[in-house]
């Protein structure tokens, strides 16, 4: 195993953190004979959160380096800092324990400065086991990964050093703390100097750059004490929930266009890599969003600060989710990572809001019964923290209305046209929890869609709920209208549907991806399904169009029987060509429900139909195949190979499409290939439910290979094989 080695540099360039990526080697409990050569950040449940053979691993896992401490900084201090790691973690130097940390998403430091410079044996023991005396609960609709799944940095420090900085901003006004000697330049957005001097007294700044959603302004701190020098962003700008709505920004009144996202990605678990935060931040901005919020622990530093770059407001939360209430030190994790999430991240700009909590209103672990005095002490003793430490933010949590009252700004579960009543009563129902609660945010809202699963019919909005349906064809109706609604609600603060991406949970195995929620807007891996682009239609201002049905490459109904095209664009008219001719232009209202106006009822051929929409400069244009033939009882699997992509269609036995088919199919592969498992997509996942009685499977192949597929309604009854060789 090769020593990482970390370059010696001058103490006056001195880099604050250095990543500790390579060289690591990591083995599992039960597989201590098998090390394998990983890289940083590695999360030991990145295949099997969503492996639908087993379930997926909750104990310890082992990592191994050595580190090569060069400390520039004479009886200076070195500092191997964790971001996360979950989610107990104990850290030896060769058989000495050095430092143990329970919690796997707050940041964490061990001091290794004992051990001198040179050579040095590390070892690190994670372990993801249950723990009924701990936060998150096993109940979380989310998977507790385990490992080093973010980064790990090398810090030095010279011999006399702070462990960080506080920066308040009220008004116009910079406080920086703590009171030592620190000496203190302040750099405006444009990169001007607006202040140099020590932070004795408070800091004015006149007439400052405020940061919004639209123009997020921040300025930088750059505060030397000693040898020492800390940088921070940081911004001015005021908000203010109104009592019974809406909510401002500024001074000018906002609605919240939001989301969630969790820390989880195809492949990888919770170990994303910064390009892939990045680009996930962005298309939640791209989508038009100004409001996050980050389910349901706190999440690296990094999301916030692309959250004060992009423009988004957060609401950022502790994950005492659903468990109930342990005993002290369970009680004492829940107040030391609220402690910690507000002091690692309260100089950012876009935090507006500190959960509490979310779903506290299950009977949780210790009991059958719901423990409501229990719930309310430790409520209101997180309530009372979060204030002291900052006086500056709002608090708030999600669905538990005995503790409503609590809080500062409560969101109930408001689930219209999946788990309660229909879609079309949502304003109803938001409307009575605006007249409700004083301070009202509707977080969580929405529904799950199987990709690439379209449906011709069957979503009349008078004819209730559709759970169970899993139609891309549904839910952007359910979203269409929610959004339609929210626009012309003057009173409505905001809202964040659940959730931007499809992610791993342990509570969904019969699923249709298993192991999958598959509420987002995007797959797992970021690809954006249909719902993507309604969102945006209505949120974004960068001029979007986007037809229905990317995804959706066979259609079918009677002949000459007319079929819905919906257009989803932010542009004021809109023009629809089937087969070359105009089906005529239409103007975008926004009450005029589906697609703000933007449908059309066109006959298509049968055969192959070309679809164009045009507007202004934009063009978008889809080919699909309309069906005129009936089908029936599934016979026989259809295989097809290109591009890398293996694809199942089921038939019937005259070789039909059997396009309402939902039996499951199941892929595999013997010989020189690989195919894409176990990561929880449309074409990554080795078993999985038709969409349309078709799914596919990414599949690289180096030589010759067989490929076979069976289908089944259950595990134990097979219906139909076929098999495909591959060259």
């Amino acid at each position: 195993m090769s020593a990482i080695k970390i370059r010696k540099l001058s103490p006056a360039i001195v880099p604050p953190k250095q990543r500790v990526e390579s060289s690591w080697q990591f083995a599992r409990q039960d597989q201590l004979h098998n090390w394998q050569t990983i890289h940083l950040p590695h999360c030991y449940n990145a295949q099997d959160g969503v492996d639908s053979d087993v379930k997926y691993y909750q104990g310890t896992g082992w990592y191994r380096t050595t580190l090569q401490v060069d400390n520039p900084y004479p009886n200076g201090h070195t500092l191997l800092e964790f971001e996360g790691a979950g989610q107990k973690t104990d850290v030896y130097v060769d058989t000495v324990l050095v430092g143990s940390h329970i919690g796997g998403y707050d940041r964490w430091t061990v001091d290794l400065t004992r051990f001198g410079n040179g050579a040095l044996p590390l070892v690190v023991r994670c372990d993801n086991s249950r723990d009924v005396q701990m936060i998150p609960s096993n109940l979380s609709d989310f998977c507790l990964y385990g490992g080093l799944y973010r980064p790990v940095n090398m810090l030095y420090m010279p011999e006399t050093y702070i462990d960080d900085v506080r920066i308040d901003v009220n008004g116009n006004t910079v406080i920086i703390s703590p009171q030592h000697s620190l000496q203190v330049e302040l750099f405006s957005p444009d990169g001007k100097r607006v202040f140099k001097g020590d932070n004795h007294k408070p800091i004015v700044i006149s007439h400052p750059v405020l940061w919004d959603v639209d123009h997020p302004q921040l300025y930088t701190a750059r505060i030397r004490y000693g040898k020492q020098l800390i940088e921070k962003r940081f911004g001015f700008r005021t908000f203010e929930f109104k009592t019974h709505g809406p909510f401002y920004l500024n001074g000018r009144r906002l609605l919240l266009n939001g989301t969630h996202r969790h820390e989880d990605h195809a492949g990888v678990g919770a170990a994303m890599t910064d390009e892939q935060i990045r680009r996930e931040m962005q298309q939640i901005k791209d989508m038009g969003a100004n409001f996050i919020r980050l389910g349901h622990y706190q999440q690296r530093d990094l999301v916030l600060q692309l959250c004060d770059s992009l423009g988004l407001l957060v609401w950022e939360e502790i994950p005492w989710c659903r468990g109930g209430v342990g005993g002290e030190r369970y009680q004492a994790q829940a107040r030391r990572m609220l402690t910690n999430m507000i002091t690692q991240h309260r100089h950012h700009p876009s935090i507006i809001l500190w959960g509490l909590g979310n779903e506290n209103d299950w009977s949780g672990d210790f009991s059958d019964k719901i423990d409501t005095v229990g719930v309310r002490q430790l409520m209101t003793s997180l309530n009372t923290l979060a204030h002291q430490l900052d006086p500056s933010r709002k608090t708030t949590i999600r669905r538990c209305d005995f503790c409503a009252d609590i809080v500062d700004v409560y969101s109930p579960s408001i689930w219209a046209g999946w788990y309660a009543q229909r879609f079309t009563d949502y304003r109803t129902m938001e409307q009575s929890a605006i007249e409700s609660f004083p301070h009202f945010l509707h977080a969580e809202w929405g529904g799950d869609s199987h990709a690439g699963r379209h449906a011709e019919s069957g979503f009349d909005i008078e004819a209730g709920d559709r759970n169970g349906d899993w139609s891309e064809s549904y839910i952007v109706r359910l979203f269409d209208w929610h959004l339609k609604e929210q626009a012309q609600m003057d009173s409505l603060t905001g809202s964040a549907f659940w959730t931007f991406k499809d992610f791993c949970t342990p509570l969904r195995p019969n699923n249709p991806i298993p192991y999958v929620n598959q509420k987002g807007v995007c797959q797992r891996d970021g690809t954006p399904k249909e719902s993507y682009y309604v969102f945006q239609s209505y949120w974004s201002t960068k001029p979007m169009l986007h037809i229905y049905g990317h995804t959706w490459p066979i259609r079918w109904g009677n002949e000459g029987e007319a079929k819905e095209i919906l257009v989803y664009s932010n542009q004021p008219e809109v023009e629809l060509f089937v087969n070359g001719k105009s089906c005529g232009k239409k103007r975008r209202r926004i009450s005029d429900y589906p697609a703000q106006g933007f449908h059309w009822h066109v006959p298509l051929v049968a055969g192959v139909n070309h679809i164009r929409a045009v507007s202004a400069e934009l063009t978008d244009e889809i080919t699909c195949t309309y069906q005129t033939e009936k089908w029936g009882a599934p016979a026989q699997i259809k295989l097809s190979y290109a591009n890398g992509l293996l694809t199942a269609q089921i038939c019937d036995v005259q070789g039909v499409p059997c396009l309402d088919s939902k039996d499951r199919i199941e892929f595999s592969l013997i010989g020189d290939g690989y195919i894409h498992q176990n990561e929880g997509t449309s074409t990554g996942s080795s078993r999985i439910q038709a969409a349309n009685g078709r799914a596919s499977i990414r599949v690289d192949v180096s030589g010759e290979c067989m490929v076979y597929v069976r289908t089944y309604q259950t595990v134990f009854f097979d219906i139909i094989h076929a098999e495909l060789k591959i060259n």
